[in-house]
């Protein structure tokens, strides 16, 4: 399938909707997922188009990658966690929902399980403290 304009990441990136960025550069945005699965829970695209991994321009895995890390080990140190999950799913049959290559970083704490993925938005407030305390951890 064709790359959609319109899907809500792309929407985002263009600045048609809101979102609480955490990081941005010349080829990656983070920003906080509003369904969050654990506190914490933020998302890395690149700004070129793809839907995901399996039809991306190799030229964009060096960036993307490395602004994964950057934000994992921010979200790590910010949240305390005592992990991080980091995931990417590619078609609606491995759990993709939102078509543009995106990465999920998720910090994990120990016997506390992920929260599923239901559509339930986190208050405002809780993102925009999240993105703070990520924001502050990422300029150390």
């Amino acid at each position: 399938m064709a790359y959609d304009n319109n899907n809500i990441f792309a929407r985002i990136l263009r600045g048609e909707l809101p979102s609480h960025r955490v990081y941005e550069d010349n080829d990656t945005v983070a920003f906080m997922d509003v369904m969050p699965q654990a506190t914490g829970h933020t998302l890395v695209l690149p700004k070129a188009p793809s839907r995901n991994l399996l039809d991306a321009d190799p030229a964009v895995f060096a960036s993307l990658f490395a602004t994964v890390q950057k934000v994992a080990s921010a979200a790590k140190e910010a949240f305390d966690a005592d992990g991080v999950l980091v995931s990417q799913f590619n078609e609606a049959a491995a759990g993709q929902s939102v078509y543009h290559l995106h990465v999920h970083i998720i910090p994990c704490f120990e016997g506390v399980p992920l929260k599923p993925h239901t559509g339930e938005m986190e208050k405002p407030e809780v993102l925009v403290a999240n993105a703070e305390k990520l924001r502050a951890a990422l300029q150390r």
